[in-house]
């Protein structure tokens, strides 16, 4: 066991919230350590893989807003690491034409002014081949999303954590929190005390809180991340200029499926279901729930005919999602230096945003606890108007879960 150490603030938890939270804190002068339970870089968790979609395609206008700041700070970090992090492919959404979440997501790209082209049923294949658009559904290409290249991102990142003097402790496992002004967090192989704790634990996270007497309605599932063989290599290269896509609901599934060109591995392009089975995230290869994956191909098979309807790889991820499928960005109800941020898995990329709300919420905690209760609605709304203010972002949706 190494000798107790105090930091400004110990972030748990690794992936890619986490990360770029560190990063967000390190940037603004504060001590931090990084800590994660397994050895770095790994696939047990939700930020691993080589791919994300990132878009502005939401159904909900506060994420619209929230995007417009993570793309320019995208930008800034691929400037700052002299790393490419971020290809535009631009994103298909398709769904029935006069449903309610293909409505959403168009209105709100046509609110906000996000450059798209509406594609109809006689000039989709001239835009779109080898794509077979169903009978009543709507098609739109949201010009500026693209593939994240996760992996990278996730490296890039933590290194420059590392150079603004951030600490990464890799395999180290936390086994206790105690609060107080200076939160002690034990892990197997040292203690830490620090005036705040961020924790990202994505899919354990309610095993982290449990330390401090609070469980939160958050639900783990595995996903099946399958890749689908060309019949004709190239026919959805991204080279090709096939694009990202969403299917917001189909004839197969109320649920949403999504794609990203065939990029990762040679001939093959990775579609999912955007959902899976319940799971306990320590014992996650013992879930082997395939209704998942019968649909993808029922799915394929009518859509999207230039791929073989049989995954030729099936890797895994885990989902964290709270009821509402929207994430938590809050202080802990009774110790208001206890910041978590959780269930972003259903909210696909938007890491830079939400971490720099995280990093401030724990920046400025000094600042602004005593504009009203700690831990209650008011006291988080103060912690947020600040973070948007220095931002100069509208405050994000918060879920409370009380």
């Amino acid at each position: 066991m190494r000798a107790e150490e105090e930091f400004d603030c110990v972030v748990i938890g690794a992936g890619v919230q986490g990360s770029f939270t560190a990063y967000q804190l390190a940037k603004h002068n504060r001590k931090t350590l990084l800590l994660e339970q397994f050895l770095l870089p790994h696939s047990r968790g939700s930020s691993h893989g080589q791919t994300r979609i990132i878009r502005k395609a939401y159904q909900q206008e506060f994420y619209v807003q929230m995007m417009e700041e993570c793309f320019k700070m995208w930008t800034q970090l691929e400037k700052e690491a002299g790393v490419k992090l971020y290809r535009q492919t631009g994103l298909l959404v398709m769904g029935p034409e006069k449903s309610e979440p293909y409505q959403l997501i168009k209105n709100t790209l046509q609110k906000h002014k996000v450059p798209t082209v509406v594609l109809t049923q006689d000039n989709f294949n001239q835009h779109i081949p080898n794509v077979r658009l169903a009978e009543g559904d709507g098609a739109l290409v949201e010009i500026p999303a693209g593939v994240l290249y996760a992996d990278r991102v996730l490296r890039t990142v933590q290194e420059q954590f590392q150079k603004q003097g951030g600490v990464i402790r890799d395999n180290e496992k936390v086994t206790d929190i105690k609060p107080g002004p200076l939160v002690t967090v034990s892990t197997s192989a040292g203690v830490y005390r620090a005036k705040s704790v961020v924790i990202t634990a994505g899919p354990w996270t309610n095993t982290l809180l449990a330390h401090t007497a609070l469980q939160l309605p958050l639900e783990v599932v595995k996903i099946n991340v399958c890749y689908w063989k060309e019949k004709v290599p190239g026919t959805y290269h991204v080279k090709q200029h096939f694009p990202c896509f969403i299917q917001t609901e189909c004839e197969e599934t109320k649920e949403h499926i999504y794609g990203l060109p065939a990029n990762e591995y040679p001939g093959m392009v990775k579609i999912c279901y955007h959902t899976g089975g319940k799971t306990d995230p320590d014992q996650r290869d013992q879930q082997r729930d395939r209704s998942d994956i019968d649909i993808l191909q029922r799915y394929i098979a009518r859509s999207i005919p230039g791929l073989i309807p049989e995954p030729a790889v099936v890797e895994s991820c885990m989902y964290t999602l709270t009821p509402d499928h929207d994430f938590v960005l809050d202080c802990h109800p009774t110790y208001n230096n206890i910041i978590i941020g959780a269930g972003f898995s259903d909210s696909l990329p938007r890491h830079e945003a939400t971490d720099t709300y995280l990093g401030h919420l724990d920046t400025h905690l000094d600042r602004i606890t005593g504009l009203s209760t700690p831990g209650s609605p008011e006291h988080l709304l103060h912690l947020l108007l600040a973070a948007g203010h220095l931002l100069d972002l509208p405050s994000p949706r918060r879920t409370h879960y009380r």
